[in-house]
Protein backbone atom coordinates (compact mmCIF):
# COMPACT_ATOMS: atom_id res chain seq x y z
CA UNK A 1 0.00 0.00 0.00
CA UNK A 2 1.43 3.38 -1.51
CA UNK A 3 -0.20 5.70 1.19
CA UNK A 4 -1.99 4.09 4.19
CA UNK A 5 -3.18 7.53 5.48
CA UNK A 6 -4.53 8.56 2.04
CA UNK A 7 -6.06 5.24 1.77
CA UNK A 8 -7.67 4.72 5.37
CA UNK A 9 -9.22 8.39 4.44
CA UNK A 10 -10.89 7.29 1.04
CA UNK A 11 -7.83 8.99 -0.74
CA UNK A 12 -7.77 11.71 -2.77
CA UNK A 13 -9.93 12.68 -6.19
CA UNK A 14 -9.48 14.60 -9.14
CA UNK A 15 -10.04 18.53 -8.61
CA UNK A 16 -10.91 21.98 -10.30
CA UNK A 17 -7.99 23.08 -8.13
CA UNK A 18 -5.80 19.64 -9.16
CA UNK A 19 -3.65 21.38 -11.80
CA UNK A 20 -3.12 24.37 -9.27
CA UNK A 21 -2.03 22.33 -6.00
CA UNK A 22 1.75 21.80 -6.50
CA UNK A 23 1.89 25.59 -7.52
CA UNK A 24 -0.05 26.61 -3.94
CA UNK A 25 1.93 24.03 -2.06
CA UNK A 26 5.45 25.45 -2.91
CA UNK A 27 4.71 29.27 -1.76
CA UNK A 28 3.30 28.12 1.16
CA UNK A 29 6.44 28.83 3.85
CA UNK A 30 6.97 31.71 1.72
CA UNK A 31 3.60 33.26 1.71
CA UNK A 32 3.81 31.84 5.80
CA UNK A 33 7.17 33.87 6.25
CA UNK A 34 6.09 37.29 4.04
CA UNK A 35 2.69 37.02 4.97
CA UNK A 36 1.44 37.45 1.41
CA UNK A 37 0.54 34.49 -1.48
CA UNK A 38 2.38 35.39 -3.77
CA UNK A 39 0.98 37.08 -6.50
CA UNK A 40 1.27 34.51 -9.49
CA UNK A 41 -0.99 31.95 -7.26
CA UNK A 42 -3.83 34.56 -6.82
CA UNK A 43 -3.67 34.86 -10.59
CA UNK A 44 -3.90 31.70 -11.25
CA UNK A 45 -6.66 31.03 -9.13
CA UNK A 46 -8.60 33.76 -10.15
CA UNK A 47 -8.12 32.59 -14.29
CA UNK A 48 -9.07 29.06 -13.37
CA UNK A 49 -12.80 28.10 -12.30
CA UNK A 50 -12.09 27.71 -8.93
CA UNK A 51 -13.04 31.57 -8.07
CA UNK A 52 -16.60 30.25 -9.83
CA UNK A 53 -17.47 27.56 -8.02
CA UNK A 54 -19.74 28.57 -5.98
CA UNK A 55 -21.75 30.95 -9.08
CA UNK A 56 -24.34 29.03 -10.77
CA UNK A 57 -25.03 28.71 -14.17
CA UNK A 58 -27.24 31.39 -14.64
CA UNK A 59 -24.33 34.06 -13.51
CA UNK A 60 -21.98 31.83 -15.72
CA UNK A 61 -20.15 30.07 -12.96
CA UNK A 62 -19.47 26.49 -12.33
CA UNK A 63 -22.38 25.41 -10.22
CA UNK A 64 -20.43 22.89 -7.77
CA UNK A 65 -22.29 21.11 -5.36
CA UNK A 66 -22.05 22.11 -1.80
CA UNK A 67 -20.19 19.31 -1.21
CA UNK A 68 -17.66 19.30 -4.23
CA UNK A 69 -16.59 22.53 -3.38
CA UNK A 70 -15.35 21.47 -0.20
CA UNK A 71 -13.35 18.76 -0.92
CA UNK A 72 -12.00 21.64 -3.65
CA UNK A 73 -11.23 23.78 -0.40
CA UNK A 74 -9.62 20.62 1.50
CA UNK A 75 -7.13 20.58 -1.09
CA UNK A 76 -6.20 23.70 -0.82
CA UNK A 77 -6.27 23.75 2.79
CA UNK A 78 -3.47 20.50 2.61
CA UNK A 79 -1.11 22.70 0.24
CA UNK A 80 -1.61 26.31 2.09
CA UNK A 81 -3.93 27.15 4.29
CA UNK A 82 -3.84 31.14 4.00
CA UNK A 83 -4.88 30.18 -0.06
CA UNK A 84 -7.70 28.23 0.86
CA UNK A 85 -8.93 30.87 4.04
CA UNK A 86 -8.92 33.65 1.00
CA UNK A 87 -10.23 31.20 -1.25
CA UNK A 88 -12.81 29.65 1.37
CA UNK A 89 -14.03 34.00 1.86
CA UNK A 90 -14.69 34.45 -1.98
CA UNK A 91 -16.76 31.75 -2.71
CA UNK A 92 -18.74 32.19 0.90
CA UNK A 93 -19.43 36.04 0.81
CA UNK A 94 -19.78 35.49 -2.86
CA UNK A 95 -22.93 33.36 -2.37
CA UNK A 96 -24.09 35.67 0.14
CA UNK A 97 -23.80 38.73 -2.49
CA UNK A 98 -25.86 37.05 -4.78
CA UNK A 99 -28.43 36.40 -2.50
CA UNK A 100 -28.65 40.06 -1.14
CA UNK A 101 -28.80 41.35 -4.36
CA UNK A 102 -30.86 39.39 -6.09
CA UNK A 103 -32.30 38.94 -9.76
CA UNK A 104 -32.28 42.91 -10.38
CA UNK A 105 -28.41 42.71 -10.43
CA UNK A 106 -28.08 39.37 -12.13
CA UNK A 107 -26.00 41.09 -15.24
CA UNK A 108 -24.13 42.99 -12.79
CA UNK A 109 -23.26 40.03 -10.71
CA UNK A 110 -22.51 38.21 -14.39
CA UNK A 111 -19.67 40.72 -15.18
CA UNK A 112 -17.92 39.97 -12.16
CA UNK A 113 -17.74 36.13 -12.61
CA UNK A 114 -16.97 36.87 -16.57
CA UNK A 115 -14.18 38.52 -15.37
CA UNK A 116 -13.10 35.86 -12.69
CA UNK A 117 -13.69 38.80 -9.75
CA UNK A 118 -12.89 37.87 -6.39
CA UNK A 119 -14.82 39.22 -3.68
CA UNK A 120 -14.43 40.05 -0.16
CA UNK A 121 -16.58 41.28 2.96
CA UNK A 122 -14.90 43.39 5.61
CA UNK A 123 -17.65 43.40 8.11
CA UNK A 124 -16.25 41.91 11.62
CA UNK A 125 -16.65 43.23 14.52
CA UNK A 126 -15.22 46.98 14.98
CA UNK A 127 -17.19 47.71 11.42
CA UNK A 128 -19.31 51.21 11.54
CA UNK A 129 -19.37 52.36 7.79
CA UNK A 130 -22.03 55.48 7.82
CA UNK A 131 -23.59 56.61 4.75
CA UNK A 132 -24.76 60.28 3.92
CA UNK A 133 -27.68 61.11 1.05
CA UNK A 134 -26.16 62.89 -2.10
CA UNK A 135 -28.98 62.78 -4.50
CA UNK A 136 -28.59 60.01 -6.25
CA UNK A 137 -25.70 58.62 -4.27
CA UNK A 138 -24.78 57.60 -0.61
CA UNK A 139 -21.11 59.02 0.35
CA UNK A 140 -19.26 56.60 2.41
CA UNK A 141 -17.19 57.03 5.60
CA UNK A 142 -15.99 54.85 8.51
CA UNK A 143 -14.22 51.70 9.69
CA UNK A 144 -14.68 48.07 8.31
CA UNK A 145 -12.87 45.40 9.76
CA UNK A 146 -11.62 41.97 8.92
CA UNK A 147 -11.63 41.87 5.67
CA UNK A 148 -9.85 38.63 4.98
CA UNK A 149 -8.24 38.03 1.03
CA UNK A 150 -9.19 42.16 0.42
CA UNK A 151 -5.88 42.44 -0.41
CA UNK A 152 -6.22 40.16 -3.21
CA UNK A 153 -9.49 41.13 -4.04
CA UNK A 154 -11.11 43.10 -7.11
CA UNK A 155 -14.08 43.70 -5.12
CA UNK A 156 -15.24 44.67 -1.74
CA UNK A 157 -18.91 43.87 0.00
CA UNK A 158 -20.02 46.69 2.44
CA UNK A 159 -22.96 47.51 4.66
CA UNK A 160 -23.05 50.79 5.69
CA UNK A 161 -26.19 53.02 7.22
CA UNK A 162 -27.52 56.16 6.84
CA UNK A 163 -27.79 59.12 8.57
CA UNK A 164 -29.52 61.87 8.71
CA UNK A 165 -28.81 66.11 8.40
CA UNK A 166 -27.02 65.56 11.89
CA UNK A 167 -24.36 63.43 10.36
CA UNK A 168 -25.84 60.88 12.98
CA UNK A 169 -27.15 57.71 12.04
CA UNK A 170 -30.59 56.81 11.13
CA UNK A 171 -33.19 55.59 14.21
CA UNK A 172 -34.39 52.65 13.49
CA UNK A 173 -31.57 52.22 12.02
CA UNK A 174 -31.51 52.31 8.41
CA UNK A 175 -29.15 49.16 7.07
CA UNK A 176 -28.06 49.34 3.02
CA UNK A 177 -25.31 46.93 1.41
CA UNK A 178 -23.25 47.23 -1.85
CA UNK A 179 -19.95 45.74 -3.66
CA UNK A 180 -17.54 48.07 -4.57
CA UNK A 181 -14.34 47.93 -6.55
CA UNK A 182 -11.14 47.94 -4.28
CA UNK A 183 -9.56 50.77 -6.36
CA UNK A 184 -12.58 52.88 -5.65
CA UNK A 185 -11.01 55.96 -4.79
CA UNK A 186 -11.48 56.96 -1.01
CA UNK A 187 -10.95 53.18 -0.21
CA UNK A 188 -7.94 52.36 1.62
CA UNK A 189 -7.06 48.99 2.57
CA UNK A 190 -4.76 48.78 5.95
CA UNK A 191 -2.06 45.77 6.22
CA UNK A 192 -3.11 45.35 9.81
CA UNK A 193 -3.42 41.51 10.27
CA UNK A 194 -0.85 40.52 12.94
CA UNK A 195 -2.13 37.65 13.48
CA UNK A 196 -0.08 34.17 14.45
CA UNK A 197 -2.27 31.70 12.41
CA UNK A 198 -3.12 32.24 8.76
CA UNK A 199 -0.46 34.99 8.31
CA UNK A 200 -0.65 35.38 4.60
CA UNK A 201 -4.90 35.42 4.93
CA UNK A 202 -4.24 39.44 4.66
CA UNK A 203 -7.57 39.77 7.25
CA UNK A 204 -6.89 44.04 6.99
CA UNK A 205 -9.20 46.69 8.21
CA UNK A 206 -10.53 49.15 5.76
CA UNK A 207 -11.30 52.71 6.06
CA UNK A 208 -14.07 54.47 3.60
CA UNK A 209 -12.92 58.25 3.07
CA UNK A 210 -15.60 59.73 1.33
CA UNK A 211 -16.24 56.39 -1.06
CA UNK A 212 -19.01 57.69 -3.42
CA UNK A 213 -21.70 54.32 -4.24
CA UNK A 214 -24.80 55.05 -6.44
CA UNK A 215 -27.92 54.50 -4.45
CA UNK A 216 -29.15 52.29 -7.43
CA UNK A 217 -26.41 49.65 -7.10
CA UNK A 218 -27.71 49.56 -3.06
CA UNK A 219 -30.08 47.21 -1.64
CA UNK A 220 -31.22 47.08 1.95
CA UNK A 221 -29.17 45.00 4.19
CA UNK A 222 -31.33 42.18 5.79
CA UNK A 223 -28.56 41.76 7.95
CA UNK A 224 -29.22 38.95 11.36
CA UNK A 225 -32.66 38.39 9.29
CA UNK A 226 -30.46 37.21 6.56
CA UNK A 227 -32.24 33.12 7.22
CA UNK A 228 -35.73 34.12 7.43
CA UNK A 229 -35.43 36.84 4.23
CA UNK A 230 -33.93 34.52 2.30
CA UNK A 231 -36.70 31.66 2.51
CA UNK A 232 -39.54 34.64 0.99
CA UNK A 233 -37.15 36.90 -1.52
CA UNK A 234 -36.71 36.41 -5.09
CA UNK A 235 -33.70 34.27 -5.65
CA UNK A 236 -30.87 33.78 -8.84
CA UNK A 237 -31.22 29.74 -8.05
CA UNK A 238 -32.41 27.87 -5.52
CA UNK A 239 -29.08 27.18 -3.76
CA UNK A 240 -29.35 31.34 -2.61
CA UNK A 241 -31.83 30.74 -0.73
CA UNK A 242 -28.79 28.68 1.85
CA UNK A 243 -27.59 30.97 4.54
CA UNK A 244 -23.89 31.71 3.50
CA UNK A 245 -23.17 31.41 7.59
CA UNK A 246 -23.88 27.91 7.24
CA UNK A 247 -22.59 27.33 4.18
CA UNK A 248 -19.30 29.06 5.71
CA UNK A 249 -19.17 26.65 8.43
CA UNK A 250 -19.28 23.05 6.22
CA UNK A 251 -16.33 24.37 4.10
CA UNK A 252 -14.62 25.42 7.22
CA UNK A 253 -14.96 22.13 8.14
CA UNK A 254 -13.95 20.44 4.74
CA UNK A 255 -11.20 22.92 5.00
CA UNK A 256 -10.02 21.76 8.65
CA UNK A 257 -10.38 18.17 7.73
CA UNK A 258 -7.69 19.00 4.82
CA UNK A 259 -5.31 20.72 7.11
CA UNK A 260 -5.16 18.06 9.76
CA UNK A 261 -5.21 14.69 7.44
CA UNK A 262 -2.20 16.67 5.60
CA UNK A 263 -0.25 17.01 9.71
CA UNK A 264 -1.67 13.24 10.17
CA UNK A 265 -0.10 12.03 6.46
CA UNK A 266 3.56 13.79 7.54
CA UNK A 267 3.80 12.67 10.90
CA UNK A 268 2.90 8.69 10.29
CA UNK A 269 5.56 9.00 7.25
CA UNK A 270 8.63 10.78 9.50
CA UNK A 271 7.92 8.84 12.90
CA UNK A 272 8.40 5.76 10.57
CA UNK A 273 12.10 6.60 10.29
CA UNK A 274 12.51 8.44 13.64
CA UNK A 275 13.97 7.34 17.69
CA UNK A 276 12.95 8.48 20.43
CA UNK A 277 15.81 8.17 23.61
CA UNK A 278 18.04 5.20 23.93
CA UNK A 279 17.19 4.37 19.74
CA UNK A 280 13.99 3.07 20.38
CA UNK A 281 12.43 3.03 17.22
CA UNK A 282 9.31 5.71 17.58
CA UNK A 283 6.74 3.15 15.52
CA UNK A 284 7.01 0.44 17.75
CA UNK A 285 6.12 2.28 20.57
CA UNK A 286 2.36 2.15 22.08
CA UNK A 287 1.40 5.78 23.04
CA UNK A 288 2.53 6.31 19.28
CA UNK A 289 0.27 3.79 17.88
CA UNK A 290 -2.63 4.65 20.28
CA UNK A 291 -2.09 8.38 19.34
CA UNK A 292 -1.80 8.59 15.82
CA UNK A 293 -4.69 5.68 15.57
CA UNK A 294 -7.05 7.99 17.46
CA UNK A 295 -6.33 10.55 15.28
CA UNK A 296 -6.85 9.11 12.22
CA UNK A 297 -10.69 7.91 13.32
CA UNK A 298 -10.98 11.22 14.44
CA UNK A 299 -10.64 13.08 11.14
CA UNK A 300 -12.15 9.88 9.48
CA UNK A 301 -14.97 10.33 11.63
CA UNK A 302 -15.02 14.55 10.53
CA UNK A 303 -14.52 13.78 7.16
CA UNK A 304 -17.49 11.83 7.28
CA UNK A 305 -19.81 14.17 9.12
CA UNK A 306 -18.60 16.80 6.57
CA UNK A 307 -19.94 14.92 3.87
CA UNK A 308 -23.42 13.83 5.23
CA UNK A 309 -23.81 17.69 5.89
CA UNK A 310 -22.65 18.86 2.40
CA UNK A 311 -25.21 15.75 1.10
CA UNK A 312 -28.18 16.90 3.17
CA UNK A 313 -27.79 20.66 1.77
CA UNK A 314 -26.89 19.25 -1.62
CA UNK A 315 -30.44 17.19 -1.47
CA UNK A 316 -32.51 20.17 -0.53
CA UNK A 317 -30.81 22.43 -3.40
CA UNK A 318 -31.78 19.87 -6.28
CA UNK A 319 -35.43 19.74 -4.82
CA UNK A 320 -35.61 23.11 -4.24
CA UNK A 321 -37.12 22.94 -1.11
CA UNK A 322 -36.41 25.87 0.55
CA UNK A 323 -34.41 25.30 4.18
CA UNK A 324 -35.72 25.81 7.58
CA UNK A 325 -34.12 27.50 10.51
CA UNK A 326 -33.91 24.25 11.93
CA UNK A 327 -31.42 22.71 8.99
CA UNK A 328 -29.88 26.30 9.45
CA UNK A 329 -28.80 25.18 12.70
CA UNK A 330 -27.74 21.52 11.83
CA UNK A 331 -25.11 22.04 9.42
CA UNK A 332 -24.01 24.64 11.98
CA UNK A 333 -23.93 22.37 14.61
CA UNK A 334 -22.32 19.21 12.29
CA UNK A 335 -19.21 21.99 11.19
CA UNK A 336 -18.29 22.78 15.27
CA UNK A 337 -18.53 19.78 16.18
CA UNK A 338 -16.28 18.04 13.33
CA UNK A 339 -14.21 21.21 14.18
CA UNK A 340 -13.80 19.70 17.94
CA UNK A 341 -12.93 16.52 16.31
CA UNK A 342 -10.20 17.69 14.18
CA UNK A 343 -8.70 19.92 17.35
CA UNK A 344 -8.32 17.00 19.57
CA UNK A 345 -6.88 15.04 16.11
CA UNK A 346 -3.85 18.02 16.31
CA UNK A 347 -3.53 17.83 19.85
CA UNK A 348 -2.52 13.89 19.56
CA UNK A 349 -0.49 15.06 16.56
CA UNK A 350 1.37 17.29 18.66
CA UNK A 351 2.03 15.05 21.57
CA UNK A 352 3.12 12.69 19.14
CA UNK A 353 5.46 14.85 17.71
CA UNK A 354 6.95 15.57 21.17
CA UNK A 355 9.58 18.38 21.54
CA UNK A 356 9.61 18.34 18.24
CA UNK A 357 6.55 20.27 17.82
CA UNK A 358 7.92 23.19 19.26
CA UNK A 359 10.12 23.98 16.19
CA UNK A 360 9.66 26.82 14.14
CA UNK A 361 9.36 26.28 10.97
CA UNK A 362 8.13 23.11 10.15
CA UNK A 363 5.36 22.20 8.12
CA UNK A 364 3.58 20.82 11.37
CA UNK A 365 4.14 24.19 13.33
CA UNK A 366 2.24 26.68 10.16
CA UNK A 367 -0.48 23.84 10.21
CA UNK A 368 -0.82 23.42 13.83
CA UNK A 369 -0.61 27.69 14.13
CA UNK A 370 -3.17 27.58 11.67
CA UNK A 371 -5.65 25.18 12.58
CA UNK A 372 -5.84 27.28 15.80
CA UNK A 373 -7.67 29.46 13.84
CA UNK A 374 -10.78 27.56 12.97
CA UNK A 375 -12.90 26.80 15.74
CA UNK A 376 -12.51 30.20 16.69
CA UNK A 377 -14.19 31.82 13.60
CA UNK A 378 -17.16 33.40 14.72
CA UNK A 379 -20.34 31.65 12.21
CA UNK A 380 -18.38 28.10 13.54
CA UNK A 381 -17.79 28.92 17.08
CA UNK A 382 -18.98 26.38 19.48
CA UNK A 383 -19.64 28.97 22.16
CA UNK A 384 -22.49 30.70 19.46
CA UNK A 385 -23.32 27.58 17.55
CA UNK A 386 -24.66 25.15 20.54
CA UNK A 387 -26.02 28.13 22.42
CA UNK A 388 -27.84 28.84 19.32
CA UNK A 389 -28.70 25.26 19.28
CA UNK A 390 -29.66 25.30 23.29
CA UNK A 391 -32.42 27.81 22.33
CA UNK A 392 -34.35 26.35 19.22
CA UNK A 393 -34.34 22.65 21.11
CA UNK A 394 -36.05 24.41 24.17
CA UNK A 395 -38.17 26.93 21.92
CA UNK A 396 -36.76 29.99 22.96
CA UNK A 397 -36.09 32.56 20.37
CA UNK A 398 -32.64 33.08 18.48
CA UNK A 399 -30.35 35.26 19.19
CA UNK A 400 -29.72 37.96 16.38
CA UNK A 401 -26.25 36.30 15.55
Amino acid sequence: MDNPVAHFLSGTDTRTVGPLLAQIATQALEADHSRTVQPDVISALKASDAVRLSASRELGGAHASILAIGRELEAVAAACTSTAWCLWNHLSVFHLFVGALGPKHSEWLKSIVADGGWVSFPAGAGSGVHGRPDGDHFILNGPASWGSGTRYADWTGVVFALTGADGQPLRPVDLRFTVIPTNRSGLVINPTWDGAALRASATDDLTYNDVVVEASQCVRWFGANRAESLREVPVIHPRYREDWVGLSDVWLGWMGVGVVSAALDEACASIRHRRAIMGTKMVERASIQLNLGKAGALVAAAKATMATACDEIDARIRAAVTPSEGDYLHQMALSSMALNQLGEAMDLLTRSQGGNALREGTTFERRARDFRAFPLHINAHQDRVTHQVGRHLLGLPLEPF
